[in-house]
């Protein structure tokens, strides 16, 4: 066997030994789906104008609320409301409350109130506010309408307000972006990201370092000491092993956020691609790194989890790094976490292009060869 085969050895047998370790089957491969869909829904709730599933929309109506209520709920409807009737007793948090004699009032001149109770609060409010306006204004836009082409003293009927909602439109807006996008990623868009950086971390600095605690304590390091393995094919394994259980991180957070959750990832996926291979090489060196400096697994454990949490939160894992002071901005450029989230966040939210990456690209692998060189100095049988 050649150095490299000697290598590729120890790596594929301590991937096969980590996987015999239920913890880590949880962290990488059960967790990150949790995390994903957890911070996804939270996080994503708090978008407006997504575009996505219709809000649910009660209407509290009496029973001489008339066919001009109808026509109101079907203008809600193109506001990308769900709209149902409210049950007696049992009103969701969004809903529409409707005059008596809604629809004569209406016909009639008569000023008629309508009160909308929101489900939010915020930005998040004010927009389904104007959305409840954008309806109501249009229903009361048909009814001019109709009047207009009615003969004096006749009375619109619900006919005439269906028609009206069937005839095409004599203007219709296109909207195009007048540049790249500036919106703050939320959602999927900033948890599958986040989440996958932060646990090829934590798995890495925990799991990885562990394993390498493990055999200097059992003694397994002293025995390859004295196999025909150069001290150099030894740590190339050791690093290699760590690298492919990072790989396997990174492949499962990629396939379940593109098959289980639609995460779209942008236009440069070669780049990205390039960073996640990037940022495993350097999460393999830290890994390394710690199981060379630390005397017990406790020390492992417990400096990996701190390490990756604070890394995490300062790097923007978390939450998009944007919305924070521009103090925690800068930080955030000192961290490899911080190098790696503002890759991808201009590679798949801010559509950046591939040479936005580089830079950072560049750091990663700088920072792997750094720690790399470090932990092969360190690196120790016993």
């Amino acid at each position: 066997m050649n150095t490299a085969s000697k290598a590729w050895f120890l790596a594929k047998n301590d991937v096969r030994f980590a996987f015999k370790e239920f913890a880590t089957i949880l962290w990488v491969v059960i967790m990150p789906p949790v995390f994903f869909f957890f911070l996804g829904t939270v996080t994503g709730q708090s978008t407006i104008g997504s575009g996505g599933a219709p809000d649910p929309l009660a209407i509290e109506r009496q029973e001489s609320a008339g066919f001009f209520a109808d026509h109101l709920a079907a203008r809600l409807e193109e506001q990308n409301f769900a709209v149902a009737d409210a049950s007696s007793g049992q009103l969701p948090a969004r809903t529409l409350h409707l005059p008596e004699n809604f629809t004569e009032n209406v016909l009639n001149g008569i000023e008629s109130t309508v009160t909308f109770e929101g489900a939010a609060d915020g930005p998040a409010q004010a927009y389904e506010e104007i959305r409840v306006r954008i309806a109501a204004y249009l229903a009361l836009a048909d009814l001019v309408a109709i009047a207009v082409n009615k003969p004096d003293g006749a009375s619109p009927t619900q006919a005439d307000f269906t028609a009206i909602r069937a005839e095409p439109k004599k203007i219709t807006l296109d909207v195009k972006p007048a540049g790249k996008r500036q919106t703050i990623p939320s959602g999927f868009e900033q948890a599958i990201p986040g989440t996958l950086v932060m646990f090829t971390l934590l798995v890495l600095l925990t799991s990885g370092a562990t394993l390498l605690v493990i055999e200097r304590e059992k003694g397994v390091l002293r025995r390859l000491a004295s196999a025909p393995l150069t001290r150099g094919t030894v740590i190339a394994g050791k690093w290699g092993g760590k690298y492919a259980l990072g790989l396997v991180q990174i492949a499962v957070a990629v396939l379940v956020g593109s098959f289980v959750f639609g995460m779209n990832w942008g236009g440069s996926f070669p780049m990205v691609f390039a960073v996640l291979m990037a940022w495993g090489a350097f999460c393999a060196s830290a890994g390394l790194l710690l199981g060379s400096l630390a005397r017990t697994q406790a020390q492992a454990i417990g400096l990996g989890v701190l390490t990756s949490n604070v890394l995490a939160a300062l790097g923007g894992c978390w939450w998009p790094i944007e919305i924070t002071p521009a103090w925690m901005q800068f930080v955030a450029k000192l961290t490899p976490t911080g190098w790696t989230m503002d890759a991808l966040h201009k590679l798949i939210s801010f559509d950046a292009g591939a040479m936005s990456a580089l830079p950072h690209l560049a750091a990663l692998l700088m920072g792997a060869l750094v720690l790399g060189w470090l932990a092969a100095k360190r690196f120790r049988y016993e």
